[in-house]
């Protein structure tokens, strides 16, 4: 009983841990989140280096639309309503590189079936932020690109996949549009990452109030009364 004990409480304070780690990760996010908003957007750089330095950094840039390869990110929520994300590639002016651009939220339709988007043509300003997409996500969807047809609807957004679908160089993150920009944008409410640091931080307490209970009822067990 007491080697048992022992490691469920290790257990739990361990996943207390990490879960108190992950809230305190998404509130560095949320911090350098307004810390970028506040500044002004600078040119949007032709080779970015250190990628993490450039997250949620306010950027302007030039180019077309590439509809080509546009694709849809599925099950995304706003407002409790459930639809897509829209993410257009953009062609640099001047340049032989893209930039994918999310340019933000449209409804879905119950019959799933697949909105038509409107994409402006010509050239664009933009104005957004970038966006890291995270590299770890499980998923059960097949790529389709090898097989000759390009792949509209994607579960989770594989930004080397993509990349390696897109013929020609494409820089490693994503741009979200400006809620002002006027370049063909959709909703853009923005998720900000501090908006689960409460519930992380309330599974930490649970995983530490398992502990403590746990540990009391050892004590209750297993401490013989004296008389």
């Amino acid at each position: 009983m007491t080697l048992a004990t022992l490691v469920v409480m290790v257990l739990c304070i361990k996943l207390g841990f990490w879960q108190y780690s992950k809230a305190e990760a998404k509130q560095a996010l949320q911090l350098k989140l307004e810390k970028g908003m506040l500044l002004l957007p600078v040119d949007l750089p032709r080779k970015i280096a250190d990628v993490e330095f450039w997250r949620y950094r306010r950027v302007k840039f030039s180019g077309t639309y590439e509809p080509k390869y546009q694709i849809l990110l599925d099950n995304q929520v706003e407002n409790t309503v459930a639809g897509y994300h829209v993410l257009t590639p953009v062609k640099l002016e001047s340049s032989s590189q893209y930039v994918l651009v999310n340019r933000g939220w449209i409804v879905g339709s119950p019959d799933r079936k697949v909105p038509a988007i409107q994409t402006p043509v010509g050239k664009q300003e933009f104005v957004g932020d970038i966006y890291i997409p995270p590299e770890k996500f499980y998923s059960l969807e097949t790529p389709q690109m090898n097989e000759g047809k390009w792949q509209l609807v994607w579960q989770n957004l594989d930004i080397k996949r993509y990349a390696k679908a897109l013929p020609s160089e494409l820089q490693p993150f994503v741009v979200r549009l400006d809620a002002q920009s006027k370049a063909g944008g959709f909703s853009r409410n923005w998720p900000h990452p501090g908006e689960r640091v409460s519930m992380h931080l309330g599974y930490a307490y649970q995983w530490f109030g398992f502990a403590l209970t746990l540990f009391v009822i050892y004590l209750v067990l297993n401490i013989k009364k004296v008389k």
